[in-house]
């Protein structure tokens, strides 16, 4: 089915696909606001927080941003949270980097994790930590987190982190337990669904990265696109994409808003 509405359309790749390349990202508000945010606790050695939605755009967001720090100076420590202990987390943190620790000590993790973030500050590269999906951390464990930042009587900032997870992970943050971590945020980015006319903008972009000049969604597709995915990404390039492929299946030219409401039958 894909193969069939590529060669019909004329694209030479897949136009909203999920591993897009950094290089070839719209250049939102949003992207834009992530990114020096990002950057900004970066040099700081501070945390920044970044919220949005389900599909909203984050986690390729924080790939935009990291992919401004040169792998020489930087070593990226991607983790995505779960709702488990401390423990569970110090865990990811050592798989990151590249430390197989076992037991369940969080002495001993913390530790652990300490001791190669100096190796690698002494080595010339800065660590930074990205917990996705941080809005599932448990109140428990935003109490201990920030015991990895403090070096040299919390004078030493070695471990910036970046927060990113649903709306609640502001409220999280605003608990007695998660105040010390909370102090330490600097900086704080929301991912804002798109407008219908940045809508319209970025179904036009991804046309052009796959090789397509001209427009193939008809001006009500793109604001059935639009409502229906409610200014969501994620929801929107799988609308795009059935829509795209209701149309080759009737040999249509240009996709209408009747080809996203039969796209919309197969998405939930």
């Amino acid at each position: 089915m894909t193969e069939r509405y590529r060669v019909f359309f004329g694209f030479k790749k897949e136009p909203f696909a999920q591993d897009i390349r950094v290089e070839d990202m719209m250049k939102s508000p949003s992207l834009k606001g992530v990114q020096e945010r990002f950057s900004f606790a970066v040099n700081l050695g501070a945390i920044a927080v970044v919220t949005g939605d389900v599909g909203s755009g984050k986690s390729s967001a924080l790939r935009y941003a990291s992919s401004k720090l040169h792998p020489s100076e930087f070593k990226i420590l991607h983790v995505t949270a779960t709702s488990g202990t401390i423990v569970e987390l110090y865990r990811q943190i050592c798989y990151a980097l590249d430390i197989n620790a076992k037991g369940s000590s969080k002495a001993a993790f913390t530790k652990i994790i300490r001791a190669s973030l100096l190796d690698l500050v002494h080595k010339k590269r800065k660590p930074v930590l990205i917990i996705d999906e941080a809005s599932l951390i448990r109140l428990d464990a935003f109490a201990e987190l920030h015991t990895l930042t403090q070096f040299e009587g919390d004078s030493l900032p070695v471990l910036p982190i970046i927060l990113a997870g649903q709306n609640n992970l502001i409220d999280n943050l605003t608990f007695r337990q998660s105040r010390p971590l909370a102090s330490r945020v600097v900086a704080r980015s929301h991912m804002e669904t798109l407008s219908s006319e940045e809508m319209a903008q970025y179904l036009q972009h991804h046309l052009v990265i796959a090789g397509c000049k001209q427009n193939v969604f008809a001006e009500q597709a793109i604001t059935a696109i639009h409502q229906g995915s409610g200014g969501l990404l994620r929801r929107a390039n799988n609308l795009a994409r059935g829509a795209l492929m209701a149309a080759a299946m009737e040999k249509c030219n240009v996709a209408s808003a009747e080809h996203v409401r039969i796209a919309s039958t197969e998405i939930i």
